[in-house]
């Protein structure tokens, strides 16, 4: 007994009455396709059982469709929350993503991770991992030009390779303003690992809002905690005993943030009566702590779906012997929240 013979997209294109790209957008959730077109498409897919040939369009377009993700294998939420956002953008956009992982970003083999991509012959790469160190020193060396375009997520611009991340520095600044605005004066600083260029960026934005504000920061006003709760716990104590005229704290990131109202539950001190307090994420458990924690919502999702569509402009330049795009840095926004945890209600 025979095979039966695959059915190809441009018979069920001709059976609908519409174009191979047509098809294609059906397939792959395009918006761009009226809801009556959509409609008789899947009818025609279904009736045909069609099944896209990944393999065919590759050999026919001499491309893989196929984007590769290298990832931080971590539970972060900043990093995990931008995962999201970029396999919800390939996927609309009608590629594949082949995700590889960093265990450990700061020693961590480049040039073996890079080589297994390649080896995959994906038609681009998105590096979403955190600047670590100097985990990001290959990028700004002359020879780490790949033959396939590189869009770099939440790192400093100036290397090579363009960049996507949020303005941290503007959400430090943002979250201290806030914080001066209330009436607070004495702001201490817990910050995430020194050697993350985020915290950096963050503790630059509230060094610049003090300073603008005629209060200039003194070293006793920060501590250094690591992203987690525990660490939060620990820091505030740490201020408390440094800096006791302290009347407000801007944590890193949420999970520091709730490691201070855990403390200062325990030790008495009344949020924000004694003491105002704001994180950074917007974690979606945020709103729920008590009480509910002021924060800085950074577009996560935004900024891994602006990533796949920067690098999918590249890729379509190149395929259509265009030049180059030649993207530069995009810098996406964060957004205060304002809730309980830093407003004196009268």
């Amino acid at each position: 007994m025979t095979a039966k013979k695959q059915v190809t997209i441009i018979q069920v294109a001709q059976a609908a009455g519409v174009s191979p790209q047509t098809v294609s957008r059906v397939i792959n959730d395009h918006p761009d396709v009226a809801q009556e077109t959509r409609q008789r498409v899947q009818r025609v897919i279904d009736r045909l059982n069609y099944r896209p040939n990944v393999l065919a369009r590759s050999l026919i377009y001499r491309r893989s469709y196929t984007i590769g993700v290298v990832a931080m294998a971590s539970s972060y939420y900043g990093p995990s929350t931008t995962l999201v956002g970029i396999e919800l953008m390939i996927r609309k956009l009608g590629y594949s993503l082949l995700l590889d992982f960093m265990h450990h970003p700061e020693r961590d083999d480049v040039e073996r991770i890079i080589n297994r991509l390649l080896s995959h012959q994906v038609d681009g790469i998105i590096w979403a991992i955190p600047e670590i160190g100097i985990n990001r020193a290959w990028m700004h060396r002359k020879n780490a030009r790949l033959p396939i375009p590189v869009i770099c997520l939440s790192t400093q611009a100036g290397g090579l390779l363009p960049v996507v991340s949020i303005d941290n520095q503007a959400g430090g600044r943002q979250a201290t303003d806030h914080l001066l605005r209330q009436g607070y004066n004495r702001i201490g600083i817990i910050t995430g690992p020194m050697d993350w260029w985020e915290s950096r960026q963050r503790l630059a934005g509230w060094q610049e809002a003090l300073e603008q504000a005629g209060r200039p920061a003194a070293q006793c006003q920060v501590v250094e905690g690591d992203w987690t709760a525990a660490s939060g716990e620990a820091a505030i104590h740490k201020l408390w005993e440094q800096f006791p005229e302290m009347e407000a704290v801007f944590a890193g990131n949420d999970q520091m943030a709730l490691g201070v109202l855990q403390a200062a539950h325990r030790s008495g001190c009344s949020v924000p009566g004694d003491l105002a307090v704001v994180g950074f994420d917007n974690i979606p458990e945020s709103k729920y702590f008590w009480p509910a924690l002021t924060t800085v919502d950074q577009p996560l999702i935004d900024l891994g779906g602006r990533a796949v569509e920067m690098l999918t402009l590249e890729i379509e330049a190149e395929h259509a012997d265009n030049e180059s795009v030649h993207a530069e840095t995009s810098l996406l926004q964060p957004r205060l929240v304002v809730r309980d945890s830093s407003i004196v209600r009268a």
